[in-house]
């Protein structure tokens, strides 16, 4: 889309997020055509509905959306890998994963597993063969289940592993962007308070210790933005590996300095920061973590003993 396109869509997304969540927004998507620009545009797609999204602290079905757009599955909903985890979350006909609040109304369902040997298979199961149990966990308002059950029987279409990768992907990195929403949303409600709340007479925002903190949470914010540019322009898995670690480590960053600006009033749910902390805690956490994705990519160099070519920062 050309850049007045882009603008109009981003103001219709800005809005749309800020005033709905769940499925009320999932009605406000499919009338704006987001299933059709994630088709013809999956980058402006993605970055515009996820930051949006995770600045306004909404749920949709974003995400599974993009991981079966991106295996070419087109059920209602998508099987997770567990949490810090990015292998398949089946294991022949056992599935044993997450699912977004997608899943508790979703008919039909999605399952990567592993077959005989290395080889991958997808599956299309009929979402009653699958348990669902709610993880309410730190974040209660993301709707995550953990999702159990035995597809035996269920028609497989062999999964090349290029492919399995590519799609954990493109989820990475629209959870990268949500980070990065859900980022800029704590530092500006730190920025808020540091700017009204008086002490001594004056602002606390002319503190050098407060400044210091806002200042490191910017840079936080605007790395894990330029990480995420480079991802969408290498197109690599080891990018996006890379964007939504960087996303993970500096918004758990991002919240700590903001509680530490918002001091006593952060720590109580009056304030809205609570929602903002539990939601980059759980999503640092959906297709690995910033801990086990920088593991994961440390043991690669170590094995192929060669180093990427740096990204475009």
């Amino acid at each position: 889309m050309d850049a007045e396109d882009r603008e109009l869509f981003d103001r219709s997304l800005r809005h749309a997020t800020a005033a709905h969540t769940g499925e009320d927004l999932d009605a406000e998507l499919d009338e704006l055509g987001w299933g059709d620009a994630l088709a013809v545009d999956p980058e402006a797609a993605v970055a515009l509905l996820f930051e949006h999204q995770g600045f306004a602290n909404a749920t949709s079905t974003g995400l599974d959306r993009v991981l079966t757009e991106a295996l070419g599955a087109h059920p209602d909903a998508m099987v997770l890998p567990a949490l810090g985890r990015t292998d398949p979350p089946g294991d022949g006909a056992t599935v044993r994963g997450l699912g977004t609040a997608t899943m508790r109304r979703a008919k039909t369902a999605a399952v990567v597993t592993t077959a005989d040997g290395a080889g991958l298979r997808i599956l299309r199961v009929d979402a009653a063969q699958l348990e669902l149990r709610p993880v309410d966990g730190i974040d209660p308002a993301l709707g995550l289940v953990e999702v159990t059950g035995d597809a035996q029987g269920v028609e497989a279409t062999p999964l090349d592993r290029a492919h399995w990768e590519g799609g954990v992907a493109a989820g990475q990195r629209a959870l990268a962007h949500e980070l990065v929403g859900a980022s800029r949303a704590m530092l500006g409600l730190a920025r808020e308070h540091a700017v009204e709340r008086i002490q001594f007479g004056v602002p606390i925002a002319s503190f050098q210790a407060v400044r210091h903190k806002l200042a490191e949470s910017f840079v936080a914010v605007e790395a894990a933005a330029a990480a995420l540019d480079a991802a969408w322009l290498d197109g690599s898995p080891l990018a996006a590996a890379l964007a939504k670690a960087i996303a993970g480590r500096n918004g758990r960053t991002v919240a700590r300095h903001a509680q530490q600006v918002l001091a006593g009033i952060g720590f109580t749910t009056e304030h809205d920061l609570h929602k903002y902390l539990r939601r980059t805690y759980a999503l640092d956490g959906l297709l690995g973590d910033a801990r086990s994705l920088t593991i994961e990519l440390g043991e690669q160099l170590l094995t192929s003993r060669q180093v990427p070519s740096l990204l475009p920062l």
